[in-house]
């Protein structure tokens, strides 16, 4: 197995194995996420990063089962629990969402109903999961929950329209970790808000998951966010992974000569120098050929490279890379 599983994945609490997941169209399949295997270990921070359409958000919705046709998961396996969330029956997952897997979605505009109180948002999971309190155990559950999330008890009786874009992902955070799931997957949970409120919410994000104790996916495009708060980091392209390693170790020295161009991207506090692009745009995930899907754009692409695509392997203790040059 090419897993970028973690050598001691046999106490991972989140286990991706080849998972594969298609998009069918008129013209054919478009290969969304195409056999990526990783291990998420109790409490940890897992970034997930890559370029528009490289497959982030969707496996952020599959993890969740929410994938909606054309859509559908063609193979591989999602363990949690124990249990293999690709392929449970609809009612099953019902009850694992919130529970043990939550997701913070993208924008917390579309996940809050608008005519809705807060109080009764955050109780709808504790209703859903036949969580049984009393009028006194409600309110107080709910004033923790904020309290968690930095928000005042009386948030509790506003509406989601009341609210600033901070404190609305806030609630968002609070409904998450409401029932203590072991799993967070947060999809670029801050891409609507200004840089100072993206901070307080990722710090919110921080302090929640620690107290719970769950581990968290934390899905976008921010690498800078990312730095600042993952563990170890996925990076992504056309579908694939391409490298997975801790964070520190990524960024002072990225094996995948995409992750090395990602890096080069980013501006720089210490010195001037000219911003980098990535030239060209990554391939159609339609029908796409055999080989490393990187190559047409990469500056140490070899003839190998054209015809055979790299596996995902281990090659230094934690770092993990899908590249001919290793």
């Amino acid at each position: 197995m090419t897993a970028a599983t973690n050598h001691n994945s046999t106490a991972a609490v989140l286990q991706v194995r080849d998972l594969r997941v298609y998009y069918h169209t008129t013209r054919g399949s478009v290969k969304a996420v195409d056999g990526i295997s990783f291990s998420l270990n109790p409490g940890e921070r897992l970034g997930l990063v890559g370029e528009s359409g490289s497959g982030k958000s969707t496996i952020a919705l599959t993890l969740m089962r929410l994938l909606k046709p054309p859509a559908r998961i063609e193979g591989g396996e999602i363990l949690l629990d124990a249990k293999n969330l690709a392929t449970l029956p609809d009612d099953q997952v019902r009850l694992l969402r919130l529970a043990s897997i939550a997701l913070i979605a993208q924008g917390a505009m579309n996940s809050l109903n608008p005519v809705i109180r807060v109080q009764d948002q955050l109780m709808d999971g504790f209703a859903d999961h036949a969580v049984q309190l009393s009028k006194a155990e409600r309110t107080a559950r709910v004033r923790e929950l904020l309290e968690r999330v930095g928000l005042k008890p009386e948030v509790a009786w506003m509406y989601p329209h009341e609210l600033s874009g901070g404190m609305k992902q806030r609630v968002v955070i609070a409904i998450a970790i409401s029932l203590r799931p072991k799993v967070i997957v947060a999809d670029e949970p801050t891409s609507a808000l200004d840089v100072v409120v993206q901070m307080q919410v990722m710090e919110t994000l921080r302090k929640a998951q620690q107290e719970i104790g769950a581990a968290v996916i934390l899905i976008g495009h921010d690498m800078g966010l990312m730095a600042q708060f993952v563990d170890r980091l996925g990076v992504m392209y056309a579908g694939k992974l391409m490298e997975i390693s801790p964070v520190g170790e990524i960024f002072a020295n990225p094996l995948h000569p995409y992750s090395a161009l990602l890096i080069a991207s980013l501006p720089s506090l210490t010195s001037k120098s000219q911003l980098q692009g990535i030239p060209g745009l990554p391939p159609s995930l339609l029908n796409r050929q055999g080989g490393c899907p990187f190559y047409a754009r990469c500056p140490k692409a070899m003839e190998v490279c054209q015809t055979e695509e790299p596996p995902l392997r281990e090659i230094h203790p934690q770092r993990w890379v899908a590249c001919h040059l290793y």
